[in-house]
């Protein structure tokens, strides 16, 4: 039986059934949670869970005879304008579904490109959802049936004009090499911008996480950055880098990354690999999660697993569990290098900040010095590479405090209080 929802009914919102085939390889429960934050987010009010226990997929149609009809039903008793599947579908399995419920039919990747629509806003953000709604749309285009014929309508819909994709497959294809060569131009100026910061000794620290976990909120809390921190999934999807000043005076880039969920199709992960990869370029990753939530624990795994994936399984790695304010740390344990905090109350930052600092390779030195004033001209090179906090001018020399870069400490530790 379908497991009902309560809604609201104080807004307009098309109302959807959220549908999956349980063959027990992930943890549906979880999922299905998943699913029903997602089509919130893109602005549906979920009426009710359907899920089919199956050792597999109805080829045709994903669910089973019994339980299609079943979910026909229960759209055709209750005005159900939207049928959500937490799977990938072709064309023809969506248009099978649609005769059969008469209500309009999306999976989860479809969803997901939607919200996307929604959120970007930086250039490349656009692009790259431009580009991963054609990849996905491309071989579904002959069969969609009623999914085409909607124009900017609603969920799903979003993005290049539908009526245009299904008469122009030669369009599409050559707008996808348009947007990938403007993709790639950007990407070189990605490139460059990395090697610049690694030629100019900038450290740089990545906030990586699932999606509404605060990673914008911490962002905020730590450098004032002033993004955008709804309580809502992808509030975020364009990469915000500010400077971080650590207690130990070195000067660090954090960068806020796009939010992550799990089972994140590939096509997503392909057309936002340039923004996850400030993530694998940085030198410290921050793997924010929930732990407020049940799969708190989950986050963090899928978390890494996509670092993997990427390619930066060898960047060293900091759980940060994040909203102790609803739920306190001593809740939960998350293993060693863990740090508990809550970005909106300011608790934990300060260990947080010390914790950064420990894990991150020495590249400065804070030291006291006395320069005779015939060597005055060390602090000048302290000045270029390093930082001096305080100066003050003795009659046996200059006394400073300073914070030396490592390749530079030979031309000051002579001189070391």
């Amino acid at each position: 039986m379908a497991e009902l929802i309560e809604i609201s009914n104080e807004e307009q919102r098309p109302l959807a059934v959220l549908c999956a085939v349980d063959t027990g390889t992930f943890d549906m429960q979880c999922s299905m949670n998943e699913l029903e934050s997602l089509a919130q987010t893109a602005g549906a009010d979920v009426f009710a869970h359907l899920v089919q226990k199956s050792p597999s997929f109805e080829a045709a149609t994903l669910l089973g005879s019994g339980k299609l009809k079943e979910l026909a039903e229960l759209c055709q008793n209750n005005d159900i304008e939207m049928v959500i599947f937490n799977h990938e579908l072709t064309a023809s399995q969506m248009r099978n579904i649609e005769e059969q419920t008469k209500a309009t039919v999306i999976d989860r990747t479809t969803l997901i490109l939607d919200i996307f629509a929604q959120r970007a806003r930086s250039a490349e953000g656009r692009l790259q959802v431009e580009l991963a709604q054609l990849k996905y749309r491309l071989p579904r285009l002959s069969g969609m049936g009623s999914a085409l014929s909607r124009q900017g309508g609603g969920i799903g819909s979003r993005g290049p004009g539908e009526a245009k994709l299904e008469t122009d497959k030669r369009y599409i294809r050559q707008r996808i090499e348009k947007l990938e060569k403007q993709l790639r131009e950007l990407e070189k100026r990605r490139e460059y911008t990395h090697k610049r910061r690694k030629k100019d000794g900038v450290t740089t620290v990545a906030i990586v996480g699932y999606t509404n976990v605060g990673k914008s909120t911490l962002l905020n809390a730590l450098t004032e950055a002033g993004v955008l921190a709804e309580n809502m999934l992808f509030a975020t999807l364009d990469t915000t880098a500010r400077a971080l000043e650590l207690p130990d005076g070195r000067e660090v880039m954090l960068i806020d990354t796009v939010g992550l969920v799990s089972r994140l199709p590939h096509n997503l992960v392909e057309a936002f690999k340039s923004t996850l990869e400030e993530a694998i370029n940085a030198d410290l990753i921050l793997n924010v999660c929930d732990i407020s939530s049940d799969e708190a624990r989950e986050q963090v795994d899928i978390t890494k697993n996509l670092i993997d994936e990427l390619g930066g399984g060898d960047i060293p790695i900091l759980t940060v569990a994040n909203k102790c304010d609803v739920l306190g740390e001593e809740a939960a344990v998350m293993g060693e290098k863990t740090v508990f905090i809550s970005a909106k109350t300011d608790y934990g930052l300060d260990r947080l900040l010390q914790a950064i600092c420990d894990e991150l390779k020495p590249t400065t030195k804070r030291l006291e010095v006395l320069i005779p004033y015939a060597k005055a001209g060390a602090l000048s090179v302290v000045r270029q590479n390093g930082k001096v906090f305080l100066e003050e001018y003795r009659e046996d020399g200059i006394f400073a405090d300073i914070l030396v870069d490592v390749k530079d400490f030979d031309k000051v530790k002579d001189y070391i209080c």
